[in-house]
C-alpha cells in the first residue's frame, strides 16, 4: 500500500485550489468576496457585484466550494451567503511561498529605485 507524504498531499491540495481559479470569473468571485470581509455576502449581492449570476455563479461557488476556498451556509429560510475560507487562501500564498522559492534564499523586497 502506498503512503503519500505530507508534501504529496499538500501539493495535491494547493493543484486543486489553484486549479479552481484558473477562471477570470471564478477569481473575479473570489476577489469579491475577500473585499466583502468574513461575513460574506448574500448570493444576490454576490453577483452583482462580481458580474456573474443565476447558475453560472451557482456553478462557480460550487468549484470555489470544492476546492476549499469558499463557504455556503444557510442564513434565515432562504438567504444562501457565501464567505471565503480565509485560513485555506492564508494557506495556499504560504504554501506558494515556501514551496515554490525556497531555493532562492530569504526573499527581499525589490529596489525599486532607478540608479
Amino acid at each position: 500500500m502506498k503512503h503519500e507524504s505530507t508534501d504529496d498531499l499538500a501539493l495535491e491540495v494547493a493543484a486543486s485550489a489553484f486549479a479552481a481559479l484558473g477562471s477570470e470569473q471564478r477569481l473575479g468571485v473570489l476577489r469579491v468576496l475577500v473585499r466583502a470581509g468574513p461575513d460574506g455576502l448574500s448570493i444576490g449581492m454576490l453577483g452583482d457585484r462580481a458580474g456573474v449570476t443565476g447558475s453560472t455563479l451557482t456553478h462557480h461557488l460550487r468549484i470555489l466550494s470544492q476546492a476549499g476556498l469558499v463557504r455556503q451556509a444557510r442564513q434565515g429560510r432562504s438567504t444562501i451567503c457565501a464567505a471565503v475560507a480565509y485560513d485555506e487562501v492564508r494557506q495556499l500564498s504560504e504554501f506558494l511561498l515556501k514551496h515554490c522559492c525556497s531555493d532562492c534564499g530569504p526573499l527581499a523586497p525589490k529596489d525599486h529605485q532607478h540608479g
